[in-house]
């Protein structure tokens, strides 16, 4: 448990010296730098650097003394200060990163995603591009027990952003499915393909972005799925059209 709890010190910016010490102190209380150093198994030496940086970050104080000044530990909510400093610094540079970001990226390219997690990689580029979505061949299959670590962030998220969700739907799924609409965690729109002409593939449009992949049945993704993404904003808005004369072509459902 001891390192565990070092370990996450660590990753929070605590150096593998103020980790072991701050953890002494929060067990033993007040204490000398001599038994801190005993405790935690650190250099006398290394303690006392460890505490006077300990304290600079706010998460021990010392007690003057006579004869061995004495330390504690504050409170381990402080540790939360360390995590929203780290972000603070985060998003100081954000906008800069981006925008190297977007001078760099080609205005078109290809690339592969694979397996679930291609999946949760395919949401974190439709949520960064805040465009609605548009799919073609849907089967519900965000409902893959695989996702479920990420799906309610990843709709929480969308609707904030209003994200719509349009989506033509395999005949197979309403025959198969007949309530999954009401389960949907988004704001939908949707109809279904005529029943003679089932698939296993499917076409996500949004954005700039054009994802076909193969492995697709009611509910689920096959293990072996592979998404191929396109991004290109004169093929999006290609597909787009032709995704609106098939929503043409197909009988109006009930919206959510």
């Amino acid at each position: 448990m001891a390192n565990t709890t070092t370990a996450i010190l660590e990753a929070l910016g605590l150096s593998p010296n103020e980790a072991k010490i701050y953890e002494a102190l929060v067990e033993r209380g007040e204490s000398s730098v001599s038994s801190l150093a005993v405790t935690a198994k650190v250099h006398r030496r290394n303690a006392y650097d460890a505490l006077e940086r300990l304290i600079d970050k706010g998460l021990c104080f010392q007690i003057v003394s006579s004869t061995e000044n004495r330390y504690n530990a504050v409170s381990p909510e402080n540790l939360r200060s360390l995590i929203t400093e780290k972000k603070d610094r985060l998003e100081s540079i954000l906008p800069e990163l981006k925008r190297k970001f977007s001078d760099r990226v080609p205005s078109e390219e290809a690339y592969i995603y694979r397996g679930i997690e291609g999946q949760k990689n395919v949401w974190k580029d439709l949520l960064a591009s805040g465009a609605d979505s548009y799919f073609i061949g849907a089967k519900n299959a965000w409902s893959d027990p695989r996702l479920s670590d990420s799906r309610d962030e990843f709709f929480k998220e969308a609707k904030q952003k209003k994200i719509r969700f349009i989506q033509l739907f395999a005949y197979e799924l309403k025959e198969k499915r007949p309530t999954f609409a009401e389960e949907f965690p988004g704001k939908l729109d949707y109809r279904f393909l005529p029943k003679q002409y089932p698939t296993n593939s499917a076409i996500h449009i949004f954005g700039d972005y054009v994802v076909t992949y193969h492995g697709l049945f009611v509910d689920g993704l096959a293990d072996d799925v592979v998404f191929f993404v396109l991004r290109s904003k004169r093929l999006a808005d290609d597909y787009r059209t032709w995704f609106t004369y098939m929503w043409e072509q197909c009988p109006s459902e009930k919206k959510k």
